[in-house]
């Protein structure tokens, strides 16, 4: 066996994915299943950050935005299953005071992103019914949503599709091992760290039945609001570093709901068809940390998707598996594990 990755969140098959797709023999491993933790969730905004400030973590986004519609066509007709993605856009309603800034962003968009999409500011919602307290809003042709647990479901069927399956035990003797582990790998790396490398932050997010199909992303008061292609909506979420029990919800996520109707009164008739809540693991550094583990010989780390995870995931995919089978370095600094250090 060359590689075994352990995790089947969406780090960790992606990275499966592109390594069976490169010719390698992968085992991936995970006692709980596809998509059991961060993974599985129900909202599944793919923004980017805003286009100001450029950095290698900005970049690296981009790049992994502007592949995924290639990579998840790919995933979809391998394996049969659908993720749900569309790259539909986003849009934004804007406060009085917020104006100029998006003007100003759009011009900076037009630099770094180049002809590959629009940040543009406008008088339309786009096909929502949402108000503007200026009038004006945000309309990006970047982003994309997707169904975090479809997707999952979908990259595991194009490994079956290959011969590779999810198993709950490791039963190889690998020649590298990947830890894609979500939360329990962030605790891992803490132990014996100067300082915590990472941690949990509870999310909660409701699914509601409405169809809005064919609409970008709406992104108001915070919240993200998603048309899934099934006909059902998504609002999250919430961002807890305390919390009483991590996979239930509670009353943080009736204050979202209720936010999310009173910014966006075509919500209100909608039933809630389903609740989630769940640790999402988040980095100290707040980028995603990949490669080497320090002090432990061809173990390496995939971790901290945080919130960026499913986006960040087909160009996350690439550079492992470069690192992984050509010895090809190409992880930005900041998202180096010792930059947690």
């Amino acid at each position: 066996m060359d590689i075994s990755v352990r995790g089947a969140g969406i780090l960790g098959l992606s990275i499966a994915w592109r390594c069976v797709q490169a010719g390698a023999r992968v085992e991936l491993v995970d006692p709980h299943g596809v998509a059991a933790a961060a993974s599985g969730g129900i909202v599944g905004a793919l923004a980017p950050h805003v286009p100001e400030n450029w950095n290698d973590k900005k970049q690296f986004q981009l790049d992994s935005l502007l592949m995924a519609p290639a990579f998840w066509a790919e995933v979809a007709e391998t394996g049969g299953g659908d993720p749900g993605y569309a790259r539909l856009g986003r849009v934004q309603p804007l406060a009085e005071a917020g104006v100029d800034l998006a003007r100003s962003r759009a011009v900076g968009a037009e630099a770094v992103w180049s002809d590959n999409a629009r940040w543009k500011v406008t008088d339309a919602a786009q096909g929502w019914d949402v108000p503007s307290p200026s009038g004006f809003y945000v309309f990006d042709t970047l982003s994309a949503h997707i169904h975090p647990r479809r997707a999952c479901d979908a990259v595991a069927a194009a490994l079956g599709a290959r011969g590779w399956h999810v198993v709950t035990d490791a039963t190889a003797s690998p020649a590298k091992i990947v830890w894609a582990t979500g939360v329990t790998g962030l605790e891992a790396l803490n132990e014996g760290a100067r300082r915590p490398m990472g941690q949990g932050i509870k999310g909660q997010a409701a699914l509601l039945r409405l169809d809005r199909t064919g609409l970008p992303q709406l992104f108001t008061d915070t919240l993200h609001i998603i048309p899934h292609l099934d006909g059902t909506v998504a609002i999250g979420s919430t961002t807890e570093r305390e919390f009483e029990n991590a996979n239930e919800t509670d009353a943080l996520l009736e204050e979202v709901l209720a936010r999310a109707r009173a910014a966006v009164p075509e919500l209100a008739g909608a039933d809630v068809i389903q609740r989630w809540a769940g640790l999402r693991p988040r980095a100290r550094s707040r980028a995603p940390m990949l490669g080497d583990w320090p002090d432990h010989p061809e173990h390496y780390v995939a971790n901290g998707g945080f919130k960026i995870g499913l986006g960040m995931a087909p160009k996350i995919a690439e550079v492992m598996t470069q690192l992984l089978l050509e010895d090809v370095d190409n992880i930005p600094q900041s998202f180096r594990v010792e930059a947690s250090l």
